[in-house]
Formats: structure tokens, C-alpha cells, sequence
């Protein structure tokens, strides 16, 4: 009887592995195919970021107030239907650096925001399924990979492109801010910056914010059938 317990209790287990394998090569299977395909839900272009963030730049480069916000209605003006124009500030703390983020747009394979810090921070980029542009718009941010034995200097109006796949060490010496585009599996990026909030900052209010300002972004772009 106990091994026909025993007998049982394997099949069992063997086919929870099946159907559990069944579900990840599923998965998996998914995520390849759509993968594939994601350019076509992209809308925004990051050498046309870099255009509308280099004439402000040029116009406003005395006031770091007037420019982003010059950035962002310009944005709308490109992107009708996608910016959003409400200027809310969060702390975003990811990799021991810390700076400060107004999200313009936010959906499942783009984000545009306003990142940038007053005091200077260094830290970690992440390695993502994703490319992120950063396009510098008051400031320097150095970077440098793994081996390298000199930094790249990324100066007001330069795009910095950190490849997917790709991660580096950077630093924002003193003060900067930027306009920084990431295409590609959004989703997949927001791990990297909670665990800074889970096991160092245990900021509350910011993890909320966050979720609540991508969220409700998110929305707006699915209801408007922008993935």
C-alpha cells in the first residue's frame, strides 16, 4: 500500500514538472515571438529627442526650469496624446546612484522622462532588456565599462546610448540633468529600482509614487491601444 502511495505521489510530481514546463517553454515561446515584433508599438525617436532637446538647449540654457519644461511641451506638440505635461517630481534611487524624475511618458515598451540631481551621484546603469538614451541637457555624465582605464565624457546635448545587454559604471560629477528614452521591455526594468527601495531606502512614499505615476501613465497609453 505505502508503495503504491509512493508510485502515486511520483506521478504526480512528474506531471506538476510537465505542466509546469509546459507553461515556461509557453512562456517563453511568448516572449520570443513578441520580442520580435515590439518595434511596432514604438512611437518615439531618439535622434528627434535629441533635435527638440538640442534647440532648447540652445534657447534656455541659463535656466534648467524654462528648459525641460520648453522639452516637455514640445514634446506634447510632437507626441500629441503622450506627454504628460504635469509636473510631478519622484526620487529614483536604482544601482546606488539617486537623482530625481519627472515621467513624461510611460508605457509597456517606452518610457521618456526628465532624470537628473542638483548634488551629483554615481552608480550602477542596470543591464536591461531594453537600450536607453540618454540625452544630456545641463551638466557632464561620465561612464566607463568594465576594463575600460579612461571615462567617456558625455557633455549638454549628447546622446549616451547604452546598449541592451550592456551595463556600466557611471557618474554625474556634480550636477546635471537630462532627457533620457528607453525602448524596449519597461516592465522588466522596474526590479532593478525597487530592490534600492526594499533593501537600502525603505522609502514608502516613493515606491508609491512611482508605481502610481507609471501606472496611471500606462493606462492612458493602453486605453489609447499604445502598448
Amino acid at each position: 500500500m505505502a508503495k503504491g502511495c509512493e508510485n502515486c505521489t511520483k506521478k504526480k510530481s512528474k506531471s506538476c514538472f510537465m505542466k509546469l514546463l509546459f507553461v515556461l517553454t509557453l512562456f517563453i515561446a511568448i516572449f520570443v515571438g513578441l520580442d520580435q515584433i515590439k518595434h511596432r508599438w514604438y512611437i518615439f525617436d531618439q535622434y528627434k529627442l535629441q533635435e527638440i532637446a538640442q534647440r532648447n538647449i540652445a534657447k534656455y540654457s541659463e535656466d534648467t526650469h524654462e528648459m525641460i519644461t520648453h522639452i516637455a511641451e514640445d514634446l506634447e506638440k510632437e507626441y500629441p496624446g503622450h506627454i504628460t505635461l504635469k509636473e510631478e517630481w519622484v526620487f529614483n534611487n536604482a544601482g546606488g546612484a539617486m537623482g530625481s524624475m519627472w515621467i513624461l511618458h510611460a508605457s509597456i515598451t517606452e518610457y521618456v522622462i526628465i532624470f537628473g540631481t542638483p548634488v551629483g551621484t554615481e552608480g550602477h546603469t542596470g543591464r536591461y532588456i531594453s537600450d536607453d538614451y540618454f540625452i544630456i541637457l545641463e551638466g557632464e555624465q561620465w561612464a566607463a565599462y568594465a576594463g575600460d582605464l579612461d571615462k567617456a565624457v558625455y557633455k549638454p546635448g549628447e546622446m549616451h546610448h547604452l546598449a541592451r545587454g550592456d551595463a556600466q559604471h557611471y557618474r554625474i560629477p556634480d550636477r546635471a540633468w537630462a532627457l533620457e528614452y528607453a525602448r524596449g521591455w519597461v516592465p522588466a526594468m522596474l526590479p532593478f529600482g525597487m530592490f534600492d527601495f526594499m533593501f537600502s531606502t525603505v522609502d514608502f512614499v516613493t515606491f508609491y509614487n512611482t508605481f502610481r505615476l507609471y501606472g496611471k501613465s500606462l493606462v492612458r497609453e493602453l486605453l489609447q491601444g499604445k502598448i
